[in-house]
């Protein structure tokens, strides 16, 4: 247990968004996708997600890992099926900002979204790194409190709400990892994390990604780092976190871009220039195949989690 909470610790959080959305019309989105984690409380909504069409029903908690492809269901009835590409342009035909008035339907849709981001020495994204579906938390009213105090927090004006929120956002990030281990959830997957953020050689190459993005990241730089041969260090990394090096580089970078499309005006290109890519166009080739839709749509982007 010690391990746990070593990484816990570790981990930094940060509050990005919340809301409350109305489901206007039941819609699937296949591939839907998202760099940001996203937990959701089902306050009056049914969901299915994934291959096997899992069901999460009203008053129970979904929990999106940032990083992970899957098809989703808001709604229940016959929904529209649209591609994730085509739901960025057509999303308000079937989510809303749910509002006051809406509470007064009593046959409303909606639901509670949080966004956040929780990384491993501000570095690693702790569930992405697990490398885990999403999944649905059950019979766990502390995780449903905090999610509705947290949001009811956020939209008040109260002096202080930003620094309460956060706090709320940390409880929630603990008290998810704790809901796995008491459900010995993902048992394999945390024992790895565990044992491989212990390793410092590994940490030091965390932290020097991150502070490269744009530059030189070859395997012999990260050798270098590490201390270890160049024709070991691909092999080192991907024993222990399971992917290889450059794998693990890329979706730093469009991790990046994705951020700097949505907080800067900066060009496609500059992005691109900045985050390691000289060729424009490749890097926009590598960021449709890894998100499924062009660069510029990423931009105008919301989330199917907050509208």
């Amino acid at each position: 247990m010690e391990d746990y909470n070593k990484i816990i610790e570790s981990l930094g959080i940060k509050f990005l968004k919340a809301s409350k959305t109305k489901v206007l019309h039941p819609i699937t989105v296949d591939n839907y996708y998202d760099v940001e984690n996203s937990i959701v409380l089902l306050n009056k909504c049914g969901v299915r997600f994934g291959k096997y069409d899992e069901v999460a029903m009203a008053e129970e908690v979904l929990f999106m890992p940032a990083g992970r492809t899957t098809t989703i269901t808001f709604g229940t009835g016959p929904s529209v099926r649209l591609s994730n590409d085509e739901f960025l342009t057509t999303k308000k035909k079937y989510l809303s900002t749910f509002t006051a008035e809406d509470s007064k339907d009593k046959n409303s849709e909606f639901y509670s979204s949080i966004s956040f981001e929780t990384k491993v020495f501000n570095s690693v994204n702790f569930f992405t790194s697990l490398d885990i579906p999403p999944f649905v938390i059950r019979n766990n009213q502390k995780v449903v409190d905090l999610i509705e105090k947290l949001i009811s927090e956020k939209h008040s004006h109260k002096p202080g709400k930003d620094r309460v929120v956060s706090l709320l956002m940390e409880q929630i990030v603990v008290e998810v990892i704790r809901h796995l281990l008491d459900n010995r959830m993902f048992v394999e997957q945390l024992t790895t994390n565990s044992t491989y953020f212990k390793d410092p050689r590994l940490i030091d190459i965390f932290a020097y990604i991150k502070e490269e993005l744009g530059g030189d990241l070859s395997n012999k730089v990260l050798a270098r780092v590490a201390n270890v041969s160049e024709d070991y260090v691909g092999q080192y990394f991907k024993m222990l976190t399971g992917i290889n090096p450059q794998d693990y580089i890329e979706y730093q970078r469009m991790e990046e871009a994705v951020n700097l499309l949505r907080t800067t005006k900066k060009s496609i290109r500059d992005i691109g220039h900045e985050i390691g890519y000289k060729d424009t166009a490749y890097f926009c080739r590598r960021f449709k195949m890894m998100f499924g839709i062009p660069a510029g749509k990423m931009r105008r982007r919301e989330s199917l989690m907050n509208v």
